[in-house]
């Protein structure tokens, strides 16, 4: 099976496809979901992505962005927010949080400081 972007599907298991879809139903494989991730970070400022212990990550996890620094607060709904930075594909350092322990969807964007080189 050739997928949309040229690509066979990605090494799955019987829990994932090997792909992704887009919003007008295209095939992608996992790398080139990563691909078009980074664009829309790059482009936009701003994504969800999912938070796990060491990165944030797209869904298939093809996308991974080592976090370089951690915080833990209160939030007067959720209970704790997690607060996490990370650098960016463009070159900037990145700001995420994630609300309430119960979801690992890291609301994320682009902050103004650079990443030291």
């Amino acid at each position: 099976m050739t997928l949309d972007c040229g690509h066979e599907p990605s090494e799955h298991s019987s829990l994932t496809t090997g792909y992704g879809t887009d919003n007008q139903g295209k095939t992608l494989c996992y790398a080139c979901c990563a691909e078009r991730d980074k664009d829309q970070m790059i482009k936009d400022g701003k994504t969800i992505l999912y938070l796990t212990q060491s990165a944030v990550t797209n869904w298939p996890g093809s996308l991974s962005l080592p976090i370089r620094g951690r915080r833990t607060g209160r939030h007067n709904i959720a209970g704790k927010k997690f607060d996490v930075w990370f650098n960016g594909p463009d070159g900037h350092v990145w700001h995420g949080t994630q609300y309430g322990e119960m979801t690992q969807l890291c609301h994320c964007k682009r902050t103004s400081e650079k990443v030291a080189p």
